[in-house]
């Protein structure tokens, strides 16, 4: 027999960490803040700038330029992400790099991937 299409969309969202248990609390308040950082468009493009440059990190000179914001503000932004775990820094000399932490978003992912499997 096959399943109907309302059926398969039960399947599939049952398998969506958030529908298939409530977050604990701390869960809740470690993927609130790092989305709370992302939402910012700002923080998303330098996001995006760092975790696409060459070889996974980017000094803070490389990715300024892309935003139409002082460069106080571009460290404001840089240090929520950081502080939302989402970036790691390293100052070399006069100048930050900075980094994605890896797995960052992997819980992020995975709470919202309605295709994540169902573990017993």
């Amino acid at each position: 027999m096959s399943k109907s299409v309302t059926d398969a969309v039960d399947d599939c969202c049952a398998k969506a960490p958030m529908l298939r248990e409530p977050l604990s609390e701390r869960a809740a308040v470690d993927v609130a803040k790092k989305l709370r950082a992302l939402a910012d468009p700002v923080r998303l493009r330098l996001f995006s700038a760092i975790a696409s440059h060459a070889g996974g990190e980017a000094c803070v000179c490389d990715v300024s330029g892309g935003v139409d914001v002082s460069q106080p503000t571009v460290s404001h932004h840089l240090k929520v992400l950081r502080d939302a775990g989402l970036l790691t820094s390293q100052r070399r000399a006069s100048w930050v790099y900075y980094a994605v932490v890896p797995g960052a978003l992997q819980d992020i992912s995975a709470l919202l991937d309605v295709t994540t499997p169902v573990t017993a």
